[in-house]
């Protein structure tokens, strides 16, 4: 096994192509790994950590394109001609798209818009985000690496001159009815949603939409938003748009456990905007908000599943239910008999908050969990750290990215986490999540459904049995059909409940039933 290092000065591409040149490097025969980044001091420390030649590594800026190649048989000339080819045939494309590359051209082109989206480097975002609202537009920025201070001063400006300013690292809005980024196709309707967190706002849009519900708008703050830096200054703007937007009936906040004060700024908007209203921190402990409450048309969840629940429930919909298994004691019973005895929880996840919600209720059941989703303390573990023990990952973490796709983009990367969990004695129980609509994969489920079956065959090798938990979120209207997918995974043996809270409780259900058939099996062997 050797490495290759090829460095092209002056050669700047965004994270789109450079994620599917690292596929498709990695897809040539005699490589095992291959990440193509821009030098950036960030990227260059990872490779490093990778294992890649640091020195090599060091001559590199952030204007400069990285090649970084691992396999048995690497030849210099055969990696230039596949980068080259690749570049060829992105060019080739470019020319026959309207690709503009700057604000000014992209308003030639389109005189009318309103809202620019922008993902460029963090260095430059700010930059263009500054200049998208010095002309009148609303932005959601993509990009992340902006300062928290250029986060503060932009949102300011947005706000003095009545804009919305998503970002930066927003994944998710819906904007009179136009999915932007990571978003799913639900129906228009009278729930508004406000969310620090892509993935969250994706599982309460999707729950609304099974439920009977719709959107009237879904707006991304960022995830920093509403942190005691910046206050919650979008999301305060987004509960005021929302409160003046007459097609909104219900309010939905979803966010990350802010700061006691930041919540009382939030929950005191939501009693300023005079409509019913639905409040869920993630990972928060219930009691700790709810004693902050005291308005009768604050509601709070229990979950991101049950924030839409609860939003749709205020509407006077009626009840229904959603596709998937509920928990029953058979269903526990029956997953319970097919573990090995003493098997440890694996959760592998696309989605951070989704990640953090299964993390954050396994932890109010008592299932005592490593993970890389914890920022500090004695069950934080970097991704790549071997664990005796429960184990929740974020596979969209750094330490699993740098130079390849999103797992939402490119769900590969979790199916090799898969086998080498599957080839670990120790790993039985295993859940995850499945993320569905635009600029997800076209088919995860069934990617999922491969890494499912050949992990079966890797744990009957050495003697063991594996048990899969599921949640999809999606619709029927999304690319990918919401109904497709659960058939695909379920047909690998998966089981697939409601919702991503209904799999982690599940999972916890399953662990604890587990532990106790144990004890009482020693108890009868004294």
């Amino acid at each position: 096994m050797s490495d290759l290092i090829l460095i092209r000065k002056n050669s700047y591409f965004d994270s789109v192509l450079l994620m599917r040149l690292s596929r498709e490097l990695k897809s040539l025969g005699g490589i095992d790994d291959a990440v193509v980044a821009m030098g950036t001091p960030q990227n260059r420390a990872l490779l490093s950590d990778a294992g890649y030649n640091n020195s090599e590594l060091e001559s590199a800026s952030p204007n400069d394109l990285v090649i970084a190649v691992r396999g048995e048989s690497l030849e210099c000339a055969r990696i230039e001609q596949a980068i080259a080819e690749l570049l060829k045939a992105d060019r080739k494309a470019a020319d026959s798209e309207d690709r503009p590359r700057s604000l000014a051209a992209a308003l030639h082109i389109a005189p009318g818009a309103s809202l620019a989206l922008i993902s460029v480097p963090g260095q430059y975002a700010a930059r263009e985000a500054r200049a998208a609202l010095s002309r009148g537009l609303h932005v959601m920025l993509f990009s992340d690496n902006v300062s928290i201070d250029d986060e503060a001063a932009l949102k300011r400006e947005a706000i003095a001159r009545g804009l919305l300013m998503m970002g930066p690292d927003c994944g998710t809005a819906i904007i009179n009815g136009k999915p932007l980024a990571f978003a799913n196709v639900v129906r228009r309707g009278a729930i508004g949603i406000v969310g620090a967190s892509g993935t969250g706002i994706q599982e309460a849009t999707c729950r609304i939409h099974h439920l009977g519900g719709g959107i009237s708008q879904a707006i991304g703050t960022g995830g920093r938003d509403l942190s005691d830096q910046m206050g919650g200054l979008m999301t305060l703007a987004g509960i005021d748009a929302l409160a003046d937007d007459p097609a909104t009936r219900i309010i939905v906040v979803i966010s990350k456990p802010p700061s006691l004060s930041v919540a009382a700024k939030v929950i005191e908007a939501l009693q300023r905007a005079g409509k019913q209203a639905v409040i869920h921190f993630v990972g928060d402990k219930p009691r700790r908000t709810r004693e902050q409450s005291g308005t009768p048309h604050v509601t709070f969840a229990d979950s991101l599943a049950d924030a839409g629940t609860k939003a749709c429930q205020l509407l006077g919909l009626p009840p229904c239910a959603p596709a998937g298994q509920e928990i029953s004691p058979e269903l526990i019973s029956t997953l319970v008999a097919r573990l090995s005895p003493g098997a440890q929880l694996r959760g592998l996840f696309c989605g951070g908050t989704t990640g953090q919600e299964a993390v954050a209720i396994l932890d109010r059941e008592g299932i005592e969990v490593f993970s890389n989703l914890h920022k500090s303390g004695p069950l934080h573990i970097d991704g790549t750290d071997p664990v005796s023990g429960n184990v929740v990952l974020d596979l969209g973490a750094d330490e699993f990215t740098v130079g390849r796709p999103h797992p939402m983009i490119d769900p590969l990367i979790r199916n090799e986490r898969l086998a080498d969990e599957a080839a670990n004695p120790n790993a039985g129980l295993l859940l995850f999540d499945c993320m569905l609509g635009y600029g997800s994969h076209p088919d995860p489920a069934g990617v999922l459904a491969d890494g499912v079956l050949a992990s079966r065959g890797t744990a009957a090798r050495r003697g063991g049995s594996i048990v899969a938990i599921a949640s999809i979120t999606g619709t029927p209207e999304d690319p990918q059909d919401f109904h497709k997918q659960k058939r695909k995974i379920e047909d690998a043996g998966v089981f697939v409940v409601t919702s991503n809270c209904q799999a982690a409780r599940l999972a916890a259900e399953v662990l604890r039933a587990a532990a106790n058939r144990q004890s009482a099996r020693q108890r009868n062997q004294q």
